[in-house]
């Protein structure tokens, strides 16, 4: 007869095996958290101090690159060690130097001042009738009487009369304008060696103050015109001795802005200024000259 076996004995910590398992899983898993976590850290750290040097001192370092990485469009291109931030897309544009500071040349409008000043320096002069000032259309007229300036029938300007014209000169010589020496007689008919008539005598005499401004006052000749009216443009009658005195005369005439567009060399298209009639005033009388 076969012996019977025991009853096997039942193993109840099984369990143990699962639950060693679990407990090893859970240790792996927080093992790894925790390391994750210092990463971060670390990480978060390189992120902080790069981004406060590039505040600092506007620039990007390695540092953000090698913590962030590259994006896929930027695999290609090497960070520089310093990489300088370009704030120039959203920055207006700086504003241009200012231009050099220049003298600028008077303007032809300034003809008042000038009047100005020549009434102030020839204050004795106007009061005494040897020169006469006048602002007119075409400009700044200057009337330099024969008396102070010609002897009777002559074109030499008188020495005496030269600190005058100094005067006059200082005051036009900076000037931009052109200017215009006008020779005027009476209507007295001029007869000696030197002048057949009236015309060459006050062509004469505004060549004469001409070469006077140009030699001994610097004043530039491609500036100056002259002409002779004779007695064909008088100021005054002609009827009576002290008209006929203001009639002979040389006048210098400052043109104004208006009137150089007349002369030669001026714009194409700039319309021309009317010119005005001369007056023809009759002899009453002869002079003779020695």
């Amino acid at each position: 007869m076969r012996a019977k076996k025991p009853p096997a004995h039942e193993n109840h910590e099984r369990w143990l095996v699962s639950y060693a398992d679990f407990i090893t899983l859970l240790f792996a898993f927080f093992v790894v958290m925790f390391a994750s976590t210092q990463a971060d850290k670390n990480k978060a750290r390189a992120v902080s101090e790069s981004v406060r040097e590039a505040l600092e001192h506007g620039q990007f370092s390695t540092a953000i690159s090698t913590v962030l990485g590259r994006g896929k469009h930027e695999a290609h291109r090497e960070v520089l060690p310093t990489e300088r931030v370009d704030k120039s897309e959203n920055r207006p544009p700086p504003p241009p130097p200012p231009p050099p500071e220049t003298k600028a040349p008077p303007h032809p409008a300034d003809l008042a001042k000038s009047l100005s000043t020549l009434q102030q320096g020839l204050e004795f002069e106007l009061k005494s009738g040897k020169v006469q000032l006048k602002l007119e259309g075409r400009g700044l007229v200057i009337s330099m009487r024969e008396a102070a300036f010609f002897k009777s029938g002559d074109n030499s300007v008188a020495p005496a009369s030269f600190p005058i014209i100094a005067k006059i000169a200082d005051v036009i010589q900076d000037l931009p304008q052109s200017l215009h020496l006008e020779g005027h007689t009476d209507s007295v008919p001029v007869h000696n060696s030197r002048f057949r008539s009236n015309w060459e005598l006050s062509a004469a005499r505004a060549i004469a103050m001409m070469e006077l401004l140009r030699q001994r006052y610097q004043i530039a000749p491609e500036r100056m015109a002259v002409v002779g009216y004779a007695e064909n443009a008088p100021a005054d009658t002609n009827d009576t001795e002290e008209g006929r005195a203001h009639n002979r005369r040389v006048d210098l005439v400052v043109l104004s802005e208006e009137a150089m567009k007349s002369e030669p060399g001026a714009p194409a298209g700039t319309p021309a200024a009317p010119a005005a009639a001369p007056a023809t005033a009759p002899a009453t009388a002869t002079r003779k000259e020695p």
